[in-house]
């Protein structure tokens, strides 16, 4: 079977959307699948990424904003305009699958209507709500709806990452054919052993930044963390809409306790996180996404690193559910409580081997591409 998948972003970009879609193609790839990648050029910096015998990359440029993203509407444009042609005129596939942003679902959209092949849409979040909860105009709101809307209801087969994300398709779209197949992590390269980072106690919060994650709790906890933990920081690694912003805070409210690092390849942000004695994940509660269970959870506690979650939802659940580490409500307070009582503790030996090993178990990207190959064939038969 012939597979094409569209995105603008994937392997080596370090990005949840590139190594999910990398494990979904390696995974077609050794049931015997050739597969067709249609994406991006990468920044001169990045790492080439392995290639499979039956797995061919396509890259195209695009425009990128100043922080080296493909994040914005001129930037989804510069990537979706030249997709539809290469759809279009390009070698035939039996399946297409793609993923947000809803522009590109919807380029798909008409591009597989012409060539009579079905697609799948990979639904990591909810665009639209998305949209909606950080204050866009409404006539935006409305319009990335529609399109994410028509992206959904044409698609043979939609893969959602959490059953909050699924419920929500199955509104927009006003269909059944959704299938969750939960995030995972790489967990050759997220482990308890390896090399580290020597320092003071640290909590490492490794990731995007957006409005909607609210990550500014952890720095608004910091200074009183610092009057029990003198020594103890708090490092962001990452990008993201709401880096600028968090930078800024932290200048203002903890200058002597924040450090911010740029991008790094998944084994650095490894180390990091391995030598860290808590990772960090936030959800703002009340923007409507309390359904999301972030990757970076899973990237900390494969590294054996206990996690502290700040938020509702989905995520409480899974952290005690496999007893990862500790949920508390979004609020300064409380965060800092917990921040307390992790950096005053070194995780054991046998506490990280437990942790990485529920990972292991439950939340391994190379079980998510598997179960994504398997939704990926059933919307061709």
């Amino acid at each position: 079977m012939r597979v094409t998948i569209a995105s603008r972003i994937y392997a080596p970009e370090p990005a949840a959307a590139a190594y999910r879609l990398a494990a979904l193609a390696n995974a077609l790839a050794e049931r015997g699948h050739q597969v067709t990648v249609l994406t991006t050029t990468v920044p001169d910096d990045a790492a080439p990424a392995p290639e499979h015998e039956r797995i061919r990359i396509r890259r195209a440029p695009v425009i990128r904003d100043a922080r080296g993203q493909v994040r914005g509407y001129v930037q989804y444009l510069s990537f979706d305009v030249p997709l539809f042609f290469r759809l279009v005129f390009g070698r035939r596939a039996e399946v297409i699958v793609t993923e947000p942003p809803p522009t590109t679902g919807f380029i798909v959209r008409l591009a597989a209507a012409i060539r009579r092949t079905p697609y799948v849409y990979y639904a990591a979040d909810v665009w639209s709500d998305a949209a909606e909860s950080t204050g866009a105009p409404a006539f935006i709101v409305r319009a990335v709806r529609r399109l994410e809307r028509a992206a959904l209801a044409g698609a043979a087969r939609v893969i959602a990452v959490t059953d909050g994300v699924a419920e929500r398709v199955r509104r927009l779209a006003r269909r059944d054919r959704v299938t969750v197949v939960r995030n995972g992590v790489d967990t050759g390269i997220f482990t308890p052993d390896g090399a580290r980072v020597d320092g003071p106690p640290t909590a490492v919060y490794a990731g995007t930044t957006s409005e909607w994650q609210g990550a500014e709790v952890f720095v608004h906890a910091m200074p009183r963390v610092r009057e029990r933990v003198a020594d103890a920081r708090l490092v962001f690694i990452g990008q993201g809409s709401a880096w600028d912003d968090l930078r800024a805070l932290a200048a203002s409210v903890a200058p002597e306790a924040v450090d911010f690092v740029d991008l790094l390849p998944p084994d650095q942000a490894a180390a990091r996180l391995r030598s860290a004695r808590v990772g960090l994940v936030s959800l703002k509660p009340g923007l409507g996404y309390d359904f999301a269970v972030p990757t970076k959870l899973f990237a900390a506690a494969a590294c054996g690193t206990p996690v502290l979650f700040a938020g509702e939802g989905a995520s409480v659940a899974v952290v005690r559910e496999g007893a990862i580490g500790t949920a508390v409500e979004y609020d300064v307070e409380r965060v800092a409580d917990a921040l307390v009582a992790a950096l005053s503790a070194r995780p054991t030996p046998s506490d990280r081997t437990r942790i990485s090993g529920w990972v292991r178990a439950n939340a391994s990207i190379a079980a998510t591409g598997d179960r994504a190959a398997e939704v990926v064939e059933g919307a061709v038969r």
